[in-house]
């Protein structure tokens, strides 16, 4: 932290390393604003090893960065949650009021910042969490975290613009990505998930103060033996009206994934969330382009919409998927008209809608 204090007071472009080597560390907060600092480099070459004493975490974060402009962070370190010690004491899998247990990296508040080469192992919750901030870009990402360990989702995003993240393999318990309420101009390409819950938008819809989503796209990416392929989640019983539109899934390869195309927004993950008054976030001009593989589950395509507010302009185009079997997949639909175009298979809305 000293380390921190004199670069972030220092001026003009600073560098901070970080030598191989293994680094006990409780939570801590690397706050900015550094008013004369123009770029602030971390060179991590060592692993950071969180405490496994959930006592000493007064807060839902390991390794806070808020409140900084031009932070780079590079070098191909690690951080290790130890999250293996605290997952049995994760209740957010199973109730929605829940206590949060500590994401290992996350960035809040921050404008221009580059993360290069950095591997995330058994976080306790999520891996890193870009909250509130613009212009945000991470490469060549490692995120990893045994398939059962709960809500250790790689990459979750929320209230920011302009993120991009790319060349990243993540194998996780949960969403590879997840991108939640008030993004704009996100751009996820070249990912490798699984095993996890997918690529996801959302969930949406959960809480009264969320905002709107717009102009996001995932595109050339891989995804194997996951519970969801591209997904778009939206709580039923929304508590506020919001719109998620201009959406775009293009160029993902499938194999042997479960629900590779779902929109889903009669999402509960619990025994029982309560009323089942419709969703109210609208989703439209969803496009889904050069999706193919191979599908898990006999249905390959789910686009459950909201009764009270029922989808617009959802495409597909291009869409390749066969129930792994060799059999012909099916496609579910429900208070939604997509429309179709150059060869698409499964094409007619034919399978029922799963009952709750």
């Amino acid at each position: 932290m000293k380390t921190w204090q004199a670069a972030c007071a220092s001026s003009g472009k600073v560098k901070i390393q970080i030598p191989g080597g293994k680094y006990l560390l409780g939570p801590l907060t690397f706050s900015g604003p550094c008013p004369k600092v123009t770029m602030l480099t971390i060179v991590h070459k060592g692993t950071l090893l969180a405490s496994t004493n959930l006592g000493k975490f007064k807060s839902d974060v390991w390794l806070e960065f808020y409140g900084v402009k031009g932070l780079r962070i590079s070098g191909g370190g690690t951080v290790d949650g130890q999250g293996a010690a605290a997952w049995d004491k994760n209740s957010c899998h199973k109730m929605k009021n829940c206590q949060a247990l500590p994401v290992s990296v996350k960035f809040i508040g921050m404008n221009d910042t580059i993360v290069r080469g950095l591997t995330s192992v058994n976080p306790k919750f999520f891996h890193m969490a870009v909250i509130d901030c613009q212009r945000f870009t991470a490469t060549d990402l490692t995120l990893t975290a045994p398939e059962d360990s709960p809500n250790t989702d790689g990459c979750h995003i929320e209230g920011s613009t302009g993120v991009e993240i790319s060349r990243a393999k993540i194998g996780t318990g949960d969403d590879c990505i997840s991108i939640g309420h008030g993004n704009t101009d996100v751009l996820i390409s070249s990912v490798e998930c699984g095993p996890g819950h997918g690529l996801s938008i959302g969930s949406l819809g959960k809480y009264k103060y969320e905002k709107d989503v717009k102009g996001l796209i995932i595109r050339d990416s891989k995804i194997t033996s996951t519970q969801n392929g591209v997904r778009i989640k939206t709580w039923e019983n929304s508590p506020v009206s919001t719109i998620a539109t201009n959406i775009t899934f293009e160029n993902i390869i499938m194999s042997n994934v479960s629900n590779p195309i779902i929109i889903d927004q009669t999402y509960c993950p619990f025994k029982n969330c309560g009323s089942k008054d419709p969703s109210k976030v609208k989703l439209s001009n969803i496009h889904f382009t050069n999706i193919r593989g191979t599908s898990a589950t006999p249905v390959a395509v789910t686009l459950e919409c909201s009764k009270g507010y029922p989808c617009q302009n959802v495409n597909l185009k291009d869409i390749q998927l066969k129930y792994i079997n060799g059999s012909d997949a099916t496609l579910a639909c429900a208070n939604v008209s997509p429309q179709f175009s150059g060869t698409v298979n499964p094409k007619k809305c034919t399978a029922p809608i799963a009952a709750a």
